[in-house]
């Protein structure tokens, strides 16, 4: 059986990242064009499982489209009660970081320009870097807007390079036709190719092979493994653990009795094993839509009204993208930072505004007095593909109600606009 290994001329060690030409081993400039940008790794030509990531997206569409910014630390978030989105590597310099309070922000950057988000622009641009990455591979997993992972294996044949010069061509055409950077993390499986991607950034290349993944794991501390949060490595350094390569010399069955599943999943990442595959279609989890006020509220009436408006843009977003769902999420954050969630799953799925106002109202009238409220937010979960209780017949007949009001509400606003109808307190459902 022939080997499924690239072939790879000993002469050369490397590509330029700029011009994509073969670089012998002895020179450290492109002979082609003197870019130092070489990528170089003993096993360069043999990984194919890559995560690509976005350099600062939001605020990187925001300075392409407004050239006068490109020297400017700027910020992408909701105003002074609101928390930063993105941040450029200006901003970063002064220690700016996604989700940090804006206030923080803008006390540690005051200088800094702060822009709205555009999601709109972002979803755009980021559907049109998604399909670049579909034109190399039909393996790719989306993780948000602006970064997937892609499976390039046995592409070298139809693209007519190595994995590796396809993907350092993607970053090229990225640049030069979406005006944003990308970095590009390469590796043998989902894990490392992600740690990867975080390493030489911006417009980074970072390869981990298979033979070095114990050795550099080991210097890494414990908080690089996905899935270990705040509280679960202060549980871990509380015992004795702070780093990767402790967890590579403990026994995978002491570790499950001491974390649980959580402890199986150490073991295994600990030493860099990852068996996920790259899968193209990641369902979607959950729809919410939240809102940070500019002043605290504590009025819960105000709260409801806030809430409605919420329930529709949600419901709005369900209908368009087909989902229904069977949990009703409400979010409150106080003004000291306190996030507080409740859950309630229902008879039946749905995806109607009212449905989801009909049980987080009640929840808010439990949870929210007494405090003030700096954020609200509601969301459906537990998400599935159906048209709704409006053609599936599967709820009771107010249901039914409900939804063929909310059908003709949504005909008419996208014919005429979103403000050509209201559904007002007094179609909303009514609750004790």
């Amino acid at each position: 059986m022939p080997s499924t290994q690239p072939t790879v001329n000993k002469e050369y060690s490397g590509f330029c990242r700029n011009c994509l030409r073969d670089v012998p081993k002895a020179l450290s400039r492109c002979p082609a064009c003197d870019s130092s940008r070489i990528a170089r790794h003993p096993e360069l030509f043999s990984l194919s499982i890559a995560h690509l990531d976005c350099d600062a997206f939001y605020a990187a569409i925001e300075k392409r489209d407004d050239p006068s910014l490109a020297d400017r630390p700027v910020i992408v978030g909701g105003g002074t009660r609101g928390v930063v989105s993105t941040c450029c590597y200006i901003a970063r310099t002064y220690g700016v970081r996604s989700a940090m309070p804006m206030f923080k922000a803008l006390k540690a950057c005051p200088d800094a320009v702060v822009i709205k988000p555009h999601i709109e622009k972002y979803v755009a641009a980021g559907r049109e870097i998604r399909r670049m990455m579909g034109a190399l591979t039909p393996l790719v997993e989306p993780l948000s807007i602006d970064e997937a992972f892609m499976d390039l294996t046995g592409t070298e044949r139809v693209h007519g390079m190595a994995p590796a010069k396809a993907l350092a061509r993607l970053q090229l055409d990225i640049e030069r036709e979406m005006g944003v950077t990308a970095s590009i993390g390469l590796s043998h499986n989902k894990f490392l190719a992600k740690i990867a991607s975080d390493l030489d950034k911006p417009r980074g290349f970072a390869v981990i092979g298979r033979a070095e993944t114990k050795d550099f794991l080991a210097r890494q501390p414990i908080r690089l493994i996905w899935g270990v949060g705040a509280a679960m490595a202060d549980k871990l350094e509380r015992d004795g653990l702070t780093m990767i390569g402790q967890l590579q010399t403990m026994d995978a069955g002491d570790l499950a009795r001491r974390y649980g599943e959580m402890g199986l999943r150490l073991a295994r990442l600990s030493r860099g094993e990852d068996m996920r595959r790259v899968t193209p279609h990641n369902a979607t989890k959950s729809v919410s839509s939240e809102t940070t006020f500019n002043v605290d509220i504590r009025d819960v009436d105000e709260l409801e009204k806030i809430l409605w408006s919420l329930c529709e843009k949600v419901s709005l977003r369900m209908k368009k993208e087909g989902f229904i769902g069977r949990v009703v999420t409400l979010k409150l954050k106080s003004d000291d930072f306190k996030t507080i969630t409740r859950r309630q799953s229902l008879d039946r799925p749905s995806n109607l505004a009212r449905t989801a106002f009909a049980v987080a109202a009640p929840l808010l009238k439990e949870a929210a007095p007494g405090s003030a409220w700096r954020l609200i937010g509601v969301g459906y979960s537990d998400l599935e593909k159906g048209s709704g209780p409006a053609e599936a017949e599967l709820f009771a007949r107010e249901d039914d109600r409900w939804a063929a009001q909310e059908k003709a509400i949504d005909q008419i606003r996208e014919k005429f606009g979103k403000e050509a109808i209201a559904a007002g307190r007094a179609l909303r459902p009514k609750h004790h």
